[in-house]
């Protein structure tokens, strides 16, 4: 495994830092968070990167990147944190597209993902809150040319700026399928939740009518292969995560050089560098699990492990050195224009997404056998 970036994922790191320097300054995210700013403003810029096809194969109009590149592209827009649907449409559903999806779904969507055209969200979990097979309870119903579909799906990222959704629905007994559902068909209402984030939504369907080319597939129960979708999407996540890490360090290490007490920066004292170590040994965790969870991914080696570890130790890690770094900033860091609130918000709202820390325990110990 090699740690060092090849000369393909240096340009794909310099073109998004490019873009963060000019389209998504501290500035504008704060405005973004305070909703001052519409979050799809930056959409197009976003689009013209090719990042939203990074994972799309390249005869649906993608990238056809490996697993590591779209990991450096989502670590550089963690360190933002620039919200959006970068990641819930052109990563974690073109995954499931890709996994679950007929040749003639993953065309008539795949190049829409890439372009930006069509926003997908993932419609899985409901308030009774998990990613396992048997937390979903929203039924479909079979009638004589398709399905209906009734219940509520819940904390549902970039639910209202989507065009479509793919929702998990009960089909009959244990099986789950995945239908595309667009989210202007009769029946289905989004509306934004209000907390830590505005990017998560509430999506309510109301008997709404699907044929039957809407199923994924056309497979009534497909949730092992969503699971596999899930966990190569899992690995990205982290990756957005770990930069966000490295954001948060770096505000740490800089504030401790500057800010002054007692005559001297308050980098000289214990518990200031105490903290700063703790989000290092975060970081570095993180990082280096994160990076050869997706090496393993690209290489087709056993990655379930691997991608479960670096899930709890990132998302655990992010939330955790968002709270060490409160402790080095005190008071400045609770200005929202400061910035470091923008982290603490984040790492909250990822904390459960694709699987809390203790879900990915679990599951790490089940593939180990333990």
């Amino acid at each position: 495994m090699d740690l060092l970036l090849n000369e393909q994922q240096r340009m794909l790191q310099s073109t998004i830092q490019d873009l963060l320097r000019r389209d998504f300054t501290k500035e504008t995210l704060v405005s973004i968070d305070a909703g001052t700013v519409d979050v799809e403003q930056g959409w197009p810029a976003l689009a013209s990167t090719g990042l939203l096809g990074s994972l799309v194969p390249e005869e649906h109009g993608g990238v056809g990147g490996s697993f590591s590149d779209a990991g450096v592209l989502f670590e550089e827009l963690g360190r933002g944190p620039v919200p959006g649907a970068h990641f819930s449409s052109g990563v974690f559903a073109s995954l499931v597209l890709r996994g679950c999806g007929s040749d003639e779904q993953q065309a008539a969507h795949l190049p829409a993902i890439a372009s930006g055209d069509e926003v997908s969200a993932v419609a899985v979990t409901e308030p009774e809150y998990g990613w396992e097979r048997g937390d979903v309870q929203l039924v479909a119903e079979r009638t004589s040319n398709g399905y209906t579909l009734s219940g509520v799906k819940l904390h549902v990222p970039d639910a209202t700026q989507a065009t479509h959704l793919l929702v998990a629905a009960r089909t009959s007994g244990e099986n789950v399928g995945l239908f595309i559902v667009p989210v202007d068909a009769p029946g289905v209402a989004c509306r934004t939740l209000r907390g830590l984030s505005t990017g998560l939504g509430e999506v309510r369907l109301d008997r709404v009518a699907v044929g039957e080319d809407a199923l994924l597939g056309g497979a009534s129960d497909s949730w092992d292969a969503f699971e596999r979708a899930m966990l190569e999407a899992t690995a990205v996540l982290s990756a957005y995560q770990v930069g966000g890490l490295e954001s948060v360090f770096q505000m740490c290490l800089e504030y401790s050089r500057t800010r002054r007490q007692f005559q001297q920066p308050i980098g000289r004292f214990q518990r200031v560098q105490d903290h700063i170590i703790d989000i290092v040994n975060h970081l570095d965790a993180a990082r280096w699990t994160t990076y050869e969870a997706l090496w393993k991914l690209d290489t087709g080696r056993p990655a379930e492990s691997g991608v479960h570890m670096a899930a709890a130790l990132a998302s655990e890690g992010y939330y955790l050195a968002c709270n060490a770094a409160h402790d080095v900033h005190a008071g400045v860091g609770i200005v929202r224009e400061y910035g470091l609130t923008l982290h603490t918000r984040m790492s909250r709202t990822l904390y459960h997404h694709l699987g809390s820390p203790r879900y990915h325990r679990r599951r790490l110990a089940g593939a180990l056998g333990l």
